[in-house]
């Protein structure tokens, strides 16, 4: 008798899973073949559709829909541009204010009595008490009306701060109306601002009045000249970009 061979299985090395999936796949790839071929396409239509997707001029011609912002280094260079023709034009302004009051103050013989500088807080004005005051008062003498005046015109000119310091010397007062130093260095800078604000019409909300006393000498109390000195009234512009330490 002749043996059989027995016919050997060959094992397949994919998982059994994969015939299920595979035929799957197969099915609904038949399934969208059968929707297409029932279906009726417009031959023209997606023929144009085609060829504009070939085009490249379709997406260069037609602009987003989304608008485009503005490069934010070009808006900080402007921003910056801005900024520094700003602070130019603050400091011109100052140094114009400079010197009209220097040339005035030359011209009417005050130098001895009021001297004009520039420092970083800006442009300031040191009166000496007579050219203001009599000894121990705050009432502004009609003698520095003119001065004033001149002052408070250029003020209008310009949106500066104004600073204004009273200062004395270190001999105690004791009066009625000033028991200190204290009262009577603030209501001589009070009144500077109080003249400044009637005769233009500025802005009292630009001004500060500040009585330091005798705390901020600018020379020693030891002669009369040194005296005379320390009892001053300060009139600052300030300068914007100047920021005071507390």
């Amino acid at each position: 008798m002749m043996r059989r061979r027995k016919l050997t299985e060959q094992k397949s090395n994919a998982p059994r899973w994969m015939v299920t999936f595979s035929d799957l796949i197969t099915l609904i790839l038949v399934f969208f073949i059968l929707l297409f071929s029932m279906s009726q396409i417009d031959i023209v239509k997606f023929q144009a559709i085609a060829d504009s997707f070939q085009q490249k001029q379709i997406l260069e011609f037609y602009p987003s829909v989304i608008p485009l912002e503005e490069s934010s280094d070009e808006s900080e260079i402007e921003t910056n541009e801005e900024i520094e023709d700003t602070r130019e034009q603050r400091d011109r302004d100052l140094q114009e204010l400079l010197t009209e009051i220097q040339d005035y103050l030359k011209e009417n013989k005050l130098s001895d009595i009021v001297v004009a500088t520039r420092t970083e807080r800006g442009v300031v004005l040191v009166l000496q008490e007579q050219a203001l005051f009599d000894s121990g008062e705050s009432a502004i003498l009609g003698s520095s009306y003119p001065f004033l005046n001149k002052v408070g015109n250029l003020l209008s000119q310009i949106p500066n701060f104004v600073k204004v310091e009273g200062h004395t010397d270190n001999r105690p007062i004791s009066t009625d109306k000033f028991p200190s130093n204290w009262e009577l260095s603030s209501a001589r800078a009070s009144s500077v601002i109080r003249y400044l604000t009637g005769i233009e019409n500025l802005d009292p909300k630009r001004f500060i009045a500040v009585g330091y006393g005798d705390t901020r000498p600018i020379a020693p109390n030891d002669t009369a000249e040194n005296l005379q000195k320390n009892r001053r009234v300060e009139i600052i512009v300030t300068d914007p970009a100047y920021e005071e330490e507390e």
